[in-house]
């Protein structure tokens, strides 16, 4: 079965965890250091703290940045759940604005136009696919209308902004990253906090770990304090050690999904109901998915049925995303009006992602794109 998205793990991965395995620290031990220095150098980013997973990330930046009762955090309908969750789970109330609809990426007018007519605490901006957002004009309504700035960086490590690769923690109060299976790079399961802001970083990395502080050079050596109950959101050294030798190909990854990307741009962009890709201008893309939409409604198909033939051939499509608003617990919570929403309703209706990842044969590829093409008749 093809899927969407898939690790790939060589010997230095395996070699570099067996290590950390016959090694005195399988946790809280120097590798997760390591991990974040390397993090740190390679995005430029001033400060870096590894958690358990991406959603761990952006839960810790909320509780850094103190949402709470009385606050409203927006952000896309169409990414991951996890962000807008944290703000729930925190106090907060949820808003979204409606989506660009060539790069799907957050609307910074359709954004200026909810800041004009009510208070916004933060602003969660999900770099979607893998294509930063308008990071410029994102940084003018910060400073403008005076709210946090949250970069949900999940899909986007390696891309670039104005060609500089560090761009996700200089915009945003602080940027999370995801290290799942299916991301550029993968720890198993894992995420990070970017910021250039100290009392961020050590606010979550006291949180992190329970609030437990101690103090250097007590004699007491038992000794801790907790003065804020925190969480076990830490990565372990066997995960970061993971990271860490998949951080040394992600250069190589990327520019494998680049040319897997290329490819399909290639084969699609010549079939008028098909619709491939928008990359925008000072920015390069990550392709963490490949989201390819069709006018099903003009081909007269529908979306299960895509699903279904494709899966009878052994490839397993996927959509991101189901738009939140359209869950069942934010329908029976909360009260969105969906004519606010044309683009993401639109996408929704049309986008499907294509299987793209380190390592998909050309083989695969061309079976997968004259499978399409034969479904819908084209």
């Amino acid at each position: 079965m093809i899927s969407y998205g898939r690790q790939y793990i060589d010997n230095k991965d395996i070699n570099g965890v067996l290590k950390v395995l016959k090694s005195n620290f399988l946790t809280q031990g120097p590798t997760q250091k390591i991990f974040e220095k390397k993090i740190s150098k390679y995005l430029n980013t001033k400060y870096v703290s590894a958690v358990s997973s991406g959603t761990a990330a952006l839960h810790l930046v909320s509780k850094a940045l103190k949402w709470g009762k009385g606050d409203t955090v927006v952000s896309s309908p169409i990414t991951f759940v996890a962000g807008i969750a944290m703000a729930i789970n925190c106090g907060a109330k949820p808003d979204f604005v409606d989506i660009d609809s060539n790069t799907f990426n957050i609307d910074p007018n359709k954004l200026e136009s909810k800041l004009k007519k009510k208070k916004i605490k933060a602003v969660i901006i999900t770099d979607f696919a893998g294509q930063p957002a308008d990071w410029d004009d994102l940084y003018y309504l910060k400073k403008k209308y005076n709210f946090q700035l949250v970069n949900d960086n999940c899909h986007a490590l390696g891309a670039k902004f104005k060609n500089k690769i560090g761009y996700a923690s200089q915009y945003a109060d602080a940027a999370c990253l995801s290290f799942h299976p299916v991301k550029n790079i993968t720890t198993g399961e894992g995420g990070a906090i970017l910021t250039k802001n100290k009392n961020i970083y050590d606010k979550c990395n006291l949180l992190r770990t329970h609030g437990i502080k101690r103090k250097i050079n007590d004699k007491k050596k038992w000794n801790y304090e907790i003065d804020e109950l925190g969480f076990n959101y830490r990565l372990s050294d066997i995960n970061a050690s993971l990271g860490s030798t998949q951080l040394d190909k992600l250069k190589v990854f990327l520019k494998y999904r680049e040319k897997v990307a290329l490819k399909y741009n290639k084969i699609f962009e010549n079939y008028d109901e098909l619709k491939i890709p928008t990359l925008k201008s000072n920015r390069s893309h990550a392709y963490h998915l490949y989201v390819l939409r069709a006018n099903f409604k003009k081909l007269k198909k529908n979306k299960k049925d895509l699903f279904n033939f494709l899966y009878k051939n052994n490839i397993n499509l996927q959509v991101h995303y189901i738009p939140i608003f359209l869950q069942p617990y934010f329908k029976k919570n909360f009260k969105f009006n969906l004519k606010d929403f044309p683009n993401t309703l639109n996408y929704y209706e049309e986008a499907f992602s294509m299987p793209i990842f380190y390592g998909l044969s050309d083989s695969n590829l061309y079976k997968i794109s004259k499978l399409l093409i034969k479904f819908f008749k084209l």
